[in-house]
């Protein structure tokens, strides 16, 4: 892999973690809402298909 200029990778895994940490954030924040998503795509699902439900 060719390396580019001026690029410092200890840098790179600097940023890699911390933008690991807001995706991990981010996930964490939005667990609570799981539950409900699963019913909302479940009621959209049964509207949707003729005969099931």
């Amino acid at each position: 892999m060719a390396r580019v200029g001026g690029r410092n990778p200890v840098m790179s895994w600097i940023a890699g973690i911390f933008c690991a940490g807001v995706i991990a954030a981010l996930l964490w924040l939005a667990l609570p809402m799981a539950p409900m998503l699963v019913g909302y795509v479940g009621d959209t699902l049964r509207a949707v298909s003729p005969g099931v439900g």
